[in-house]
């Protein structure tokens, strides 16, 4: 069984069980450094349109030799691009945020909007373009080199609150949709046919799942209530479904979402979504079983495996009866793709990677 077939069946795209439960990971800059000289590897970096999805689309020869079901592809910068310069470690971005790296992320320091007041600010703002020429070259490489062995999804994170929301600051933007205010859905609206055209673009290019992606949950609760979703975003999310659906009805829809999500995860269902993910652990709502017995004849899990203390403890036993567990309750009959529930870090040792990959390749038996 190829990685794609198992993948799709565990999806449910394609009957049958899959001999194991596959596996999925992605890796942080260090990471992939670390495996690109062991390995003796091109790291692959594909250079995004916003910082950290860099890294959820580099490194697809990497995370194959190491035992990944699945690759990863999506928009990389517009080629005519040019960042600029603000201080010795702040740059621009393509939208024009002031980028800041830190330990473990890259983060927007100042927003192009931070100081919207009206629908004509938000039309004057120059937004980039999805179909800039070579948007998708390294998609399309790695399609082309890895598409028929290995699971395609197509990543189009941040797709609509949080990238609204980056261009403008969280403060401004939930007090603008707080109060109504007409910018924010004109903003809104900019976001969605951004993402709608990347979406469309990978479509065309053959992946196999799509991955709609933004965070909408703390470690406790969400961040707006679930009925200003479904009044503000919920629509949204369904007409670029459709529009996906329309193009090729076959593609996967992956819906991702960290935090306490629980309480969206029957509008997901209702929306035609096949995946939830990353299915984030210690948070409500988040118990496998408790998910599996709810949901699981009606949407598919990817994600679960805790990178926040689990993982970076780096304790072999822990992690092992961890994935078994997992694999066991979430990957029954089908139904699973195990992944950390985000990108894995430069706290995670090397060698915690390696056991994760060996542990599933053994189909999670010591």
């Amino acid at each position: 069984m190829t990685s794609k077939q198992r993948v799709r069946k565990a999806f449910k795209m394609e009957s049958g069980t899959p001999d194991r439960v596959p596996l999925q990971f992605d890796l942080c800059r260090q990471l992939i450094d670390h495996f690109a000289a062991r390995l003796k590897l091109d790291p692959g970096y594909t250079w995004s349109y916003y910082e950290d999805l860099t890294y959820r689309i580099s490194a697809n020869a990497i995370r194959t030799r190491l035992g990944s079901d699945a690759i990863v592809v999506g928009g990389q910068l517009d080629p005519t691009f040019v960042p600029q310069t603000v201080t010795d470690n702040v740059t621009t971005n393509e939208f024009g945020m002031h980028m800041k790296p830190t330990e473990l992320y890259v983060e927007v320091v100042k927003p192009p909007l931070e100081n919207v007041e009206s629908t004509a600010d938000v039309e004057a703002y120059a937004f980039p373009d999805p179909y800039a020429r070579g948007r998708f070259e390294n998609a399309r490489r790695d399609i082309q080199q890895f598409g028929s062995d290995y699971f395609v999804i197509g990543d189009v994170e941040l797709s609509i609150f949080e990238l609204a929301w980056h261009l403008t600051g969280l403060e401004k933007y939930l007090i603008g949709l707080i109060g109504e205010e007409d910018w924010v859905e004109a903003l809104n609206d900019r976001v969605e046919k951004w993402t709608t055209g990347l979406a469309l673009q990978l479509v065309e290019h053959g992946v196999d799942a799509l991955w709609f992606g933004e965070d909408l949950g703390t470690q406790v609760s969400m961040l707006i209530s679930p009925d200003s979703w479904r009044e503000r975003f919920r629509p949204r999310h369904e007409r670029m479904i459709a529009a996906v659906r329309q193009k090729n009805p076959e593609v996967a829809i992956i819906m991702h979402s960290d935090g306490a999500v629980a309480p969206l995860i029957g509008d997901f269902v209702d929306m035609g979504v096949q995946v939830y993910n990353p299915v984030q652990p210690n948070v409500p709502g988040s118990d496998p079983a408790e998910l599996k017995d709810a949901w699981g004849d009606q949407i598919c899990f990817f994600g679960g495996l805790d990178q926040q203390a689990l993982l970076p403890a780096g304790d072999k036993q822990a992690i092992t009866a961890e994935m078994a567990r997992r694999a066991a309750i979430l990957g029954q009959g089908g139904g699973y793709l195990m992944a950390p529930a985000h990108i894995l870090q430069a706290d995670v040792a090397p060698q915690t990677v390696e056991l994760m990959c060996t542990f599933a390749l053994n189909g999670y038996q010591e």
